[in-house]
């Protein structure tokens, strides 16, 4: 059945939905290796707290750089055999599957992060076209469902590499400490097995789901327009940027205060809870690795809430509508950082990470639910890569001044970061229910994408 730019895509059935999922899965488990343990990684290496974030500086600069890019290469991209988006999948999982492969024998914190850097790179360039591929593939009947199946796949990602570090010591036996300088063991044979299943999920989904030809996505003679350079790619970017649809702007806000929250966690909750839950002092007491363990085993939980909320979500959003459903979702986010600060029993942190579970499944879904309908279809990548802009630059501002704040302010108070996190989470639960208007924004945005592409086709 074939489509044009105006047309009806084919549904698909459930099983061609999860083929094209399941490359999410093995991203996903690189980005919560990274993500549970860089932090143990680099004060194992000897980084004070304040240094922490300036050390993660990689994902977010790279994200700014690289998704806009790659998002308008492969807007503009088709190999009969390959594909648009799938060339970007391969090719990013191999490099960052290397980078995994490396990271657990970095020796100084400057090789973890050059390591890092690569990881984020390659791993951006896996991920960024996955987000226009629901929209190539689907009609928007299916664009809830295509996106909460990427929510599943990657809490079911991220709730397996969390909590390898947990399994490889108390399951295999593998230690779990080292001296300063050095990696433990559990978290180098996580890492290795971190390799494999990103680099196979990857080329599961790229071997297993076709993607349609030229005709048939509506970029038509774009694909031959792609000699225009790097100037004439660098005007389209901005020029997509400047001329966003109401909603994106709206909902990109929703980001710039959501995404931070996740980054002070991800920054500091696994040594806040060595340290402050627990009592450990540094990475050589078996008090701070076994708080290490279990903190990474509770981000392992909250993926898997991710996972299994994913099962209703679309449900609720029907429902709800997918505003009230996203705002909601990120309060039961924010409540769930906020009390990890009045945690006592290790075991409550349970019911804290079930509320990250329910916003990081809203959070990898509503955003983009909200916003397929509204952009020109020749020009999915470009936005998709341009709405990474609200993820990262938040980030971009938490790496370089969040260090100063964490020593000077919070005097190294890893619960406090957390807690602040959850604040921003409630400031972006906020604007999403207040300022986005639903049905009169998908009118004229519709409109918009309709007259975007309609200009785009006049410019071939």
């Amino acid at each position: 059945m074939s489509t044009n730019l105006f047309g009806n895509k084919p549904k698909l059935s459930l099983a061609q939905i999860i083929n094209m999922s399941v490359g999410f899965f093995g991203i996903q488990f690189g980005w919560d290796l990274q993500r549970a343990n860089m932090g143990r990684i680099y004060e194992n290496l000897g980084a004070d707290p304040d240094k922490v974030p300036i050390l993660f500086l990689a994902a977010p600069l790279t994200g700014l750089l690289v998704q806009p890019i790659i998002g308008y290469l492969s807007d503009r991209t088709w190999h009969p055999k390959w594909g648009r988006r799938r060339p970007y999948f391969m090719l990013g999982a191999i490099i960052s599957s290397i980078a995994l492969l490396f990271m657990p024998h970095s020796s100084t914190i400057w090789m973890a992060a050059g390591l890092l850097w690569i990881l984020d790179v390659f791993g951006n360039i896996a991920m960024e076209p996955f987000r226009a591929f629901v929209t190539d593939k689907l009609p928007d009947s299916q664009v809830n469902r295509g996106f909460v199946m990427q929510s599943l796949m990657i809490g079911l990602g991220g709730s397996v590499a969390s909590s390898l570090p947990w399994l490889m010591k108390n399951v295999f036996h593998f230690t779990n400490t080292a001296n300063k300088g050095e990696i433990p063991e559990n978290v180098k044979i996580s890492f290795y097995l971190g390799a494999f299943f990103f680099l196979a999920a990857v080329l599961y989904t790229v071997f297993t789901t076709k993607e349609y030809p030229p005709a048939d996505t509506g970029f038509k003679e774009k694909v031959k327009e792609s000699n225009k350079g790097f100037g004439g790619g660098a005007t389209e970017i901005w020029h997509a940027l400047m001329n966003m649809p109401k909603r994106m702007k709206i909902i990109s806000l929703v980001q710039f205060f959501t995404w931070p929250g996740l980054f002070l966690m991800w920054f500091y909750y696994t040594t806040a809870v060595a340290v402050n839950v627990f009592g450990g002092k540094d990475a050589s007491d078996p008090v701070y690795a076994a708080g290490a363990d279990f903190g990474s085993l509770t981000l392992a939980y909250y993926s898997v809430i991710t996972f299994f909320f994913a099962f209703i979500l679309p449900s609720i959003a029907d429902k709800l509508g997918r505003k009230l459903t996203h705002a909601v979702c990120l309060l039961c986010g924010a409540a769930g950082l906020i009390s990890v600060a009045f945690v006592h029993d290790k075991y409550m942190l349970y019911v804290c990470m079930t509320g990250i579970g329910i916003a990081w499944s809203s959070i990898l879904s509503m955003p983009y639910a909200m916003l397929s309908g509204v952009l020109p279809r020749d020009k999915v990548g470009i936005y998709m890569g341009i709405f990474n802009f609200f993820i990262v630059l938040p980030e971009i501002i938490a790496s370089l001044g969040f260090g100063w704040l964490m020593k000077n302010v919070l005097h190294n108070d890893r619960l406090l970061a957390v807690q602040i996190g959850g604040v921003l989470m409630i400031i972006a639960a906020v604007i999403c229910y207040v300022f986005i208007n639903e049905k009169q924004n998908n009118i004229n945005d519709e409109a918009l994408a309709a007259k975007l592409e309609i200009e785009n086709e006049r410019s071939v």
